[in-house]
């Protein structure tokens, strides 16, 4: 199952749509908060988290991925970001992959089957 935490609704049902048709189980999140409320409560069923930076209220998708690390530390990461790329070097979790929005949607398959096979050795 992929955790995916975006704030945008149209972005959102888009992301669910493409990880759906890729053959994976999701679950969303709108925003920081509720994405790491997800992987405190149920972390070991994620195989993979997708997660935007920018999002309102309190926290931002590097606390996400920060705290999948800690929980999860072979957990697959992607970030989103459409304005904060530069950060990824400082910010990111070792192994993790950073999407520049826009981007193709077979490039996010991609980045989730790649994640997933060097997380496991195994192809989703």
């Amino acid at each position: 199952m992929v955790l995916i935490v975006e704030d945008d609704p149209l972005i959102c049902m888009m992301l669910e749509d493409i990880v759906d048709e890729a053959g994976f189980d999701f679950e969303s999140a709108i925003n920081a908060t509720d994405g790491i409320a997800a992987l405190e409560k149920r972390g070991t069923r994620f195989s993979a988290l997708i997660t935007d930076i920018r999002m309102p209220g309190k926290g931002n998708g590097w606390d996400v991925g920060h705290r999948a690390h800690e929980l999860l530390p072979l957990l697959p990461i992607i970030y989103m970001t459409g304005d904060s790329a530069a950060e990824w070097k400082a910010h990111g979790e070792a192994g993790s992959i950073l999407l520049q929005k826009p981007f193709a949607n077979a490039l996010l398959i991609a980045a989730l089957s790649d994640l997933a096979y060097l997380a496991t050795g195994v192809f989703a």
